[in-house]
């Protein structure tokens, strides 16, 4: 940030830029004037360093667009952001190409010095028209950039210079120049009074123990609503299952607590139980299938014994061997028979009484 006095003092350094620059291919006197171009040509060697546009830098020029509250206080200094466009020509003897040695050492400088430095700034300001300058302590450095101009651009350029005759140039650029404004912005006040309030958990405006509404205690049970383990509600009057076998003093959460925990034991033994009886049940249905698979063993062992005494007699009652085989099957089939029949009566009443066994356990 500087004031007013930066686009002259910038001129006058890049004057004293040019001219500490010229040697050692430059052996003559050559003197730099920030003129513009004369419309009588000299013949002594001269460089002249003419501004002849100023123009707002795009990128900058709304970074500032909000300065004022709506009360009309500052918030904010103002400043424009400038860039600068120099016009460099050189004069000397044509027959010995001065004009174009100059312009070599222009170029030459601006190219190995692109950043205007800050110890020819003070010195340009050390000048009786530059005095109060303060571009030497702005944080911006300014940095020249060659522009490239055709032919119909220079022609428009030079007849601006009304009587001038044309001479070998160069134009840069010069960004970034930043003029502040007079008035500063009024610095906010410091804290007086620092306001630290501590509240306990309970008070108005405190927040909540627990962190998250309805989250289980700890060692409890998460549940919903009057499911097992839910905590009772703050503010609610106990129960009889929680001051049921309280001891005298105890305190009301205390008893609460105990007749939560014995509530979740008789529970957790009913399940059990429960689970018991189911396991009783499905043993006396397996039982009772086991037995019904050996009856049906048995009646399909039957008719075969009887089969097997038919052929073995052959339907010749003299054969007295044939007989006797034929009586033996004939036993072996009714002892089978029986059998059937009588593990098919078991396996049936067993069933039967494990059944309603379990089923008045379950209820």
């Amino acid at each position: 940030m500087s004031n007013a006095l930066a686009v002259a003092t910038v001129t006058q350094a890049l004057a004293l830029l040019i001219e500490h620059h010229l040697h050692p291919e430059i052996d003559m006197a050559v003197s730099v004037e920030t003129r513009k171009p004369p419309s009588d040509p000299p013949t002594e060697p001269t460089i002249t360093v003419f501004l002849y546009q100023v123009s707002h830098n795009p990128s900058m020029r709304n970074s500032d667009l909000v300065t004022r509250a709506s009360d009309g206080t500052l918030l904010k200094r103002p400043a424009a952001a400038l860039d600068l466009h120099f016009l460099i020509s050189a004069y000397g003897e044509e027959t010995e190409l001065v004009g174009q040695r100059l312009i070599g050492s222009v170029v030459r400088t601006l190219h190995e010095i692109p950043v205007l430095p800050q110890e020819l700034i003070e010195e340009a300001a050390r000048r009786p028209y530059l005095a109060g300058s303060d571009l030497a302590e702005s944080p911006q450095k300014v940095r020249f950039t060659p522009l490239q101009m055709d032919v119909d651009e220079t022609s428009k350029l030079w007849g601006m210079l009304h009587n001038t005759p044309y001479s070998l140039s160069v134009v840069y650029q010069a960004s970034l120049v930043l003029l502040d404004g007079h008035q500063k912005p009024v610095p906010a006040k410091p804290v007086q009074k620092p306001d630290v309030r501590v509240l306990p958990f309970g008070a108005p405006g405190a927040p909540e123990p627990g962190g998250v509404a309805g989250a289980p205690e700890p060692g409890g049970v998460a549940g919903g609503a009057g499911g097992p383990g839910a905590a009772p509600p703050t503010g609610a009057a106990p129960t009889a299952a929680e001051t049921a076998g309280a001891p005298s003093g105890e305190s009301r959460p205390g008893a609460a607590k105990r007749a939560t925990n014995a509530g979740a034991t008789s529970t957790a033994r009913a399940t059990v139980a429960k689970a018991a009886a189911g396991g009783g049940a499905r043993a006396a249905k397996k039982a009772a299938g086991d037995g019904s698979t050996g009856a049906r063993v048995a009646k399909s062992a039957a008719p075969s014994a009887r089969s097997r005494a038919r052929k073995a007699t052959g339907g010749n009652p003299t054969d007295g061997a044939d007989r006797k085989r034929g009586a033996d099957h004939a036993r072996e089939a009714g002892r089978a028979e029986d059998s059937g029949r009588r593990a098919d009566d078991t396996g049936r009443a067993d069933g039967e009484g494990r059944g309603r066994a379990d089923g008045g356990k379950e209820s």
